[in-house]
């Protein structure tokens, strides 16, 4: 099944892209030959054909020395912005560097040593694993802010411990998943409010990871933490309550914003994102941390796949995100009719399935480890996004950003298991 926009542009998603012995890590990192991959978190699609063509471009000029970002990188960019969130991002707000695990690790280590004192940094748990080697690698301390289960099997953030946490010394920075990952919670904006209320008035930093923040299914809305108080002040203009110019710089003064295209447009290899900054004294403390952790020489292909994908790939963006919603339906029906004990997250966003298997009695890594032995199936364990080895959960995620063929195959393998 190919996915269209306006009966005109057809982009086949259905295409099966033999990766395997091309040195990617997803598919030549297992046991078995025959082993199926749905764990890290990349696509098994091409990339838009506007970025294939601006690449083989680059490729022929044939000289690939130090790179210089010029300004149409960063027109691109902010252009990207505003079109598709209203968030007007200045040129100098920018800070491109090799990847966001990097940054987050290069932006704690700047801030901590400002304040040695406050090594901790809040987290809500489940949560993308690699933030914790961030933090622990940056001599921070994770602080749990667990998310929590309403009636509906909807993760709800608990402001009330989130306000504890943030109220202690020790206490100095949130890391915010947004959108959520591994759940793929789209956060709204008066969740949002709340969180950036709270940290503001306990002085503790929002890092905003926002990697996920293009890939959104239908009716869903993306809005930018950094932007949240210009929303605000644009909803209130017709009311008596006013957003004032200082509570809109006191906010910006507050937060960091993390943003790349690897997800989007399947470019991780190409290593490049940018840390968005609208203070001055903070972007500057981070500045120099990624000077001492030397991440900021990115690489032409980098800035040449940037270019294009902002310019040039939305459409194939908009393409893809119907694509990828059909891969959940399918998984949606599958488990429905062949593993009704299993409980699919209802996400709104993302290509990661994360599904609850509390009725099979194991833990996600003995999930993980029976699906790899009895069905050739690599998956990433749910206990992978705890923080403790120690804690416990029956999640499972799978990447079902891949041919719709090669799901239905993943899907069989589950069943086959677990059935």
């Amino acid at each position: 099944m190919t996915a269209s926009i306006n009966c005109a542009i057809t982009f086949d998603f259905d295409q099966v892209i033999p990766r395997r012995d091309s040195g990617c890590f997803k598919w030549d990192s297992n046991p078995r030959a025959s082993t199926l991959p749905m764990f890290v978190a990349d696509m098994d699609f091409q990339t838009a054909p506007a970025v294939i063509e601006a690449l083989q471009q680059r490729v022929e000029h044939g000289v690939f020395g130090y790179t210089w970002i010029r300004d149409e990188y960063f027109e691109a960019l902010t252009s990207w912005f505003q079109r598709r969130y209203q968030f007007a991002i200045e040129r100098d707000w920018v800070l491109p560097t090799i990847g966001i695990v990097p940054a987050i690790s290069a932006i704690l280590a700047s801030l901590v040593k400002a304040n040695l004192k406050a090594t901790g940094v809040i987290v809500q748990t489940p949560v993308y694993h690699c933030f914790f080697s961030s933090i622990r690698r940056s001599g921070c301390e994770v602080v749990e802010n667990p998310l929590q289960l309403d009636d509906q099997g909807v993760y709800q953030i608990d402001f009330d411990d989130l306000e504890r946490k943030a109220a202690e010394p020790d206490n100095s920075v949130l890391l915010l998943c947004h959108p959520h990952n591994p759940s793929g919670r789209v956060w709204r904006n008066d969740e949002l409010q709340r969180i950036g209320d709270i940290c503001l008035r306990h002085q503790v930093i929002v890092i905003s990871d926002e990697i996920h923040c293009d890939l959104l299914f239908p009716g869903q809305r993306h809005q930018p933490f950094a932007a949240l108080p210009l929303q605000y002040a644009q909803d209130q203009a017709q009311s008596q309550t006013k957003t004032s110019p200082e509570q809109i710089s006191a906010w910006q003064a507050n937060c960091i914003t993390l943003h790349s295209v690897s997800k989007t447009f399947n470019l991780a290899g190409l290593q490049i994102a940018n840390i968005i900054i609208a203070d001055r004294q903070l972007r500057s403390r981070v500045q120099q941390g990624l000077l001492a952790h030397e991440i900021q020489g990115v690489n032409p292909f980098g800035v040449e796949g940037l270019i294009a994908a902002c310019n040039k790939g939305e459409e194939w963006l908009t393409a893809l995100n119907q694509y990828l919603f059909g891969n959940y339906q399918l998984i949606e029906q599958f488990l429905q009719q062949h593993l009704p004990q299993l409980r699919l997250y209802p996400q709104q966003s993302t290509y990661l399935a994360w599904i609850d298997c509390a009725a099979t009695g194991l833990n996600g890594d003995q999930l993980a480890k029976r699906l790899l032995e009895d069905g050739d199936l690599r998956i990433s364990s749910g206990m992978g996004f705890l923080p403790d080895s120690n804690q416990r959960n029956s999640y499972i995620r799978l990447n079902f950003a891949c041919p719709r063929s090669v799901l239905q195959d993943g899907l069989t393998r589950l069943a086959k298991v677990l059935g």
